[in-house]
C-alpha cells in the first residue's frame, strides 16, 4: 500500500532491485491480478508475503451482513494460505449505522472470531487484530488500543488469534509498551508495522501517515520494544499518503528503504 501506484509486477521487480525480502499484500490488487498468479509471481521472485491485509469488518448487527462478512473473511483466509503468508491482518470494523454501543460491537467481533479462528488455524493462517487510533473508532475500528485487542485475542489460542502492532496507531498510548510485553509473553505478536505521525492531518484523516522520520514517533524505540518482547518476524512499512502516491513509485520505495535504515535500525 505504501506504493500502491505500482502494479504487482512493478512492485515485485522493484523489491528485487532494492533488496527488499518480503512484501505485505492487500487483497484488492491481488484479486485483480489473480490470487494464484500473484502467489506464483511473488514466489518466483524469491519474495516472502509477510502478511495479507485485510480481513475484519465484523461488527454488523444485520444477520445477512454478518453472514456476508464471515464469508468474506473465510475467503481472505484462503487467499492468505494460497499466497503463503501465515498472517491475515484484521481491521475489526466501526459502529454499525445508528449504533452507539462500543461494547456490543466488540462482542460481535469475538463471536465472529469463534468461527474464524479455527477456520484460519486449519489452513495455517493466524489472525492479527490491529488496533487503530481512536479517531477511527466510529467508522473503521472499535478496537482502539493494544489492551483491547489482546483482551479479544486472549479468548482464543495464540495460534489462532494475536495482534498487529502499528506504530501509527499506538504510539500515543503509554500502556502500549506493557501490552507489547504481554503479547510477546503470550506468543501473540503476529505482525509489526511502521509509519510516522505528522500533523496537520489531511481532510478525511485516513491518508495522513507520515514517511518514516518525518514525524513524532521514535520508531527505533518501538522496534526495540517488540524485539524485547520476542518478536523476530518481518517489519512492514505501511504508508497511506496521497503525496507519496502521486510520486514515482520506485523512487518512493527506494526512499522508504533508506528511511527504514536511518530511523528504524
Amino acid at each position: 500500500m505504501t506504493v500502491k501506484q505500482l502494479g504487482l509486477e512493478e512492485l515485485v521487480a522493484a523489491c528485487g532491485e532494492l533488496g527488499v525480502p518480503g512484501v505485505g499484500l492487500w487483497r484488492e490488487p491481488v484479486q485483480a491480478y489473480g490470487v494464484e498468479a500473484a502467489a506464483k509471481l511473488v514466489r518466483d521472485a524469491g519474495l516472502a508475503v509477510t502478511t495479507l491485509c485485510r480481513g475484519g469488518f465484523l461488527t454488523a448487527i444485520d444477520p445477512h451482513a454478518r453472514v456476508k462478512a464471515i464469508d468474506d473473511n473465510r475467503a481472505a483466509i484462503e487467499e492468505a494460505a494460497i499466497l503463503g503468508t501465515d498472517t491475515l491482518v484484521l481491521v475489526s470494523g466501526g459502529l454499525p449505522e445508528g449504533s452507539k454501543d462500543l461494547h456490543g460491537a466488540r462482542e460481535r467481533i469475538a463471536e465472529a472470531l469463534t468461527e474464524l479462528g479455527p477456520y484460519a488455524a486449519e489452513r495455517g493462517v493466524r489472525l492479527a487484530i490491529e488496533p487503530l487510533h481512536p479517531m477511527f473508532a466510529s467508522d473503521r475500528c472499535v478496537v482502539s488500543t493494544l489492551e483491547q485487542a489482546l483482551d479479544l485475542a486472549e479468548r482464543f489460542p495464540a495460534e489462532q488469534v494475536g495482534v498487529c502492532v502499528d506504530t501509527y496507531h499506538v504510539w500515543w498510548d503509554d500502556r502500549a509498551p506493557a501490552q507489547i510485553a504481554r503479547a510477546g509473553a503470550g506468543g501473540r505478536l503476529h505482525a509489526f508495522q511502521l509509519a510516522d505521525w505528522t500533523t496537520p492531518l489531511p481532510e478525511g484523516v485516513l491518508n495522513g501517515r507520515g514517511q518514516l522520520g518525518d514525524g513524532a514517533i521514535d520508531l527505533r524505540a518501538w522496534r526495540a520494544l517488540v524485539e524485547a518482547a520476542g518478536y523476530t518476524g518481518p517489519i512492514e512499512v505501511e504508508l497511506f499518503n496521497d503525496e507519496l502516491w502521486a510520486r514515482n513509485g520506485r523512487e518512493v520505495l527506494a526512499e522508504t528503504t533508506e528511511r527504514f535504515t536511518t530511523h528504524a535500525t
